[in-house]
């Protein structure tokens, strides 16, 4: 018997968010990587998530509410919006016309999605805490 039927959701949710998390921090530690192996900018990486269903009780049970959703990080996508292009004649990376091609990352925006993913962490984080709450109340239910 399941105490708390939500942990794994919440736990894979948690999985995902850190990976989440870590290409953030990965796009804007190199906002300004105007060359990378490939000899091009640094593009800005996403990751995609996918629901997973889970049946917990079996494929002959009927029961409603048995299926369990997960989320899973399944791949790590590169955004395809061009790099940005500023006037800089005396950098190394400048073309011909003195342009230099930076990565396609914007701060901001980054910022922005590093606070959505930390909330939603914290969310799935305020869920375990309290499912864990309630299986320990209603294991000291009839002492």
């Amino acid at each position: 018997m399941d105490l708390v039927p939500g942990l794994q959701s919440s736990a894979s949710a948690l999985h995902a968010e850190r990976i989440r998390m870590e290409v953030i921090s990965q796009n804007i530690a190199n906002a300004n990587t105007t060359k990378t192996e490939d000899g091009e900018p640094y593009r800005r990486q996403l990751v995609h998530f996918d629901t997973i269903l889970r049946n917990k009780l079996g494929a002959n049970n009927d029961l409603p509410g048995n299926n369990l959703s997960q989320v899973q990080a399944s791949k790590i996508i590169e955004d395809s919006r061009p790099f940005r292009e500023v006037y800089q004649p005396g950098h190394p990376d400048a073309d011909p016309n003195g342009m230099v091609k930076y990565p396609n990352v914007h701060i901001q925006e980054e910022m922005a999605d590093l606070i959505s993913a930390s909330r939603a962490y914290e969310a799935n984080m305020a869920v375990i805490r309290t499912s864990r709450t309630l299986a320990m109340q209603t294991m000291n239910i009839g002492k």
